[in-house]
């Protein structure tokens, strides 16, 4: 749940008419801060690794014969929300770290989209866990059981559930009534103008209680058995004392092997990335007296958008097929077209 702003500040509820600015009601946000500057840069950055990484895993996937099994496609639905996150979240997260006035459900509407990606994440690592399972548990039925159809119709549950869980917030499960309460305002009569801040808006209890012990730490800790699972069988297969007419059960299982240990991996660095911010979440939650340093605040937040940049990195290192397929997109569109541009160049120079 990567959120712009987690740093407490002071309910700010503006009453009464307010400056139209183009049409919508609005105050203009104060001056950027040079931290502001340094934080909007950091998030950039990020962006700019993520989507141009993410694409092309989606491109690689798209153009690579050896890529379109059901583990792939899941990691195709997991690029798309990296993605998203480098072109939509991190955006939104700029706005609400400068804090604009503006009124609520604008705000949560806002707040939400990072909650629906992250559950689209983790869903995504949960489904490519299972399909790994089945992989080694049931190789020989495997594609019979697996198929394109039911893979397209995993990702699109994942998705449904995500929206679902995304977008609790604005079916009622935030903060609206507690600051008609602080505020003392009816609310069927009057409406107001908060700054927006995640934390303003997003209920703690639903955070904790319902994202984080529900849609997060459960689906983890399955992963977690799910590999071990995973790893424990196919330690299993290559111990067996086999003949030598028997090299491609050792040849499947020792790739297999490979590839469970690089999205094991993307597992770890997607737990290692998000755990700190629902600790702090957690913090804020049962002991509102503590005071979490705003640094480790504003770590735990560029870990949790960072990790969307992570995933390419690590299928360009540890999977060769994604590897293979990312040089064959360089040499193909970018190396050898520059190198054609030139020798065009050179032979028109020569002429």
């Amino acid at each position: 749940m990567p959120v712009a702003n987690r740093l407490p500040v002071p309910l700010q509820v503006t009453e009464g008419p307010q400056r139209e600015v183009g049409g919508d009601r609005s105050i203009m946000a104060h001056p950027v801060s040079a931290f502001q500057a340094a934080y909007i840069s950091i998030e950039v950055l990020i962006a700019l690794v993520s989507v141009p990484g993410n694409i092309l895993v989606i491109w690689a996937v798209k153009m690579n014969q050896a890529l379109r099994d059901a583990t792939f496609c899941f990691i195709v639905s997991l690029a798309v929300a990296d993605v998203a996150v480098g072109a939509l979240v991190i955006p939104l997260a700029i706005i609400i770290n400068i804090g604009p006035q503006t009124e609520f459900y604008s705000c949560l509407m806002v707040a939400c989209p990072v909650l629906i990606l992250t559950e689209s994440s983790i869903l995504a690592l949960l489904a490519i866990a299972v399909d790994r399972y089945l992989r080694v548990k049931i190789p020989v039925r495997y594609k019979s059981v697996v198929t394109p159809r039911r893979a397209a119709v995993a990702i699109a549950c994942c998705w449904i559930v995500s929206f679902l869980v995304g977008l609790t917030p604005m079916f009622g499960w935030n903060n609206l009534n507690k600051m008609r309460r602080t505020q003392e305002l009816n609310a069927s009569h009057t409406e107001f103008v908060i700054k927006c801040q995640f934390e303003t808006v997003i209920s703690m209890e639903y955070m904790v209680y319902f994202n984080f012990f529900v849609w997060v730490l459960p689906p983890l800790l399955l992963m977690l058995l799910i590999y071990l699972e995973v790893f424990n069988l196919i330690r299993k297969q290559l111990n067996k004392k086999v003949s030598s007419s028997s090299n491609d059960p050792q040849k499947y299982y020792g790739k297999e092997l490979k590839i469970a240990k690089s999205l094991a991996l993307v597992l770890f660095l997607f737990a290692l990335s998000w755990l700190p911010l629902h600790v702090l979440n957690c913090i804020t939650l049962f002991c509102p007296s503590c005071e979490t340093p705003h640094i480790l605040t504003y770590i735990a937040i560029f870990l949790t958008h960072g990790n969307s940049a992570m995933n390419p990195i690590v299928y360009a290192f540890r999977i060769k097929k994604f590897r293979t397929a990312f040089l064959q997109i360089w040499n193909q569109y970018f190396c050898c077209k520059t190198n054609k541009n030139a020798s065009t160049t050179t032979a028109e120079l020569g002429n």
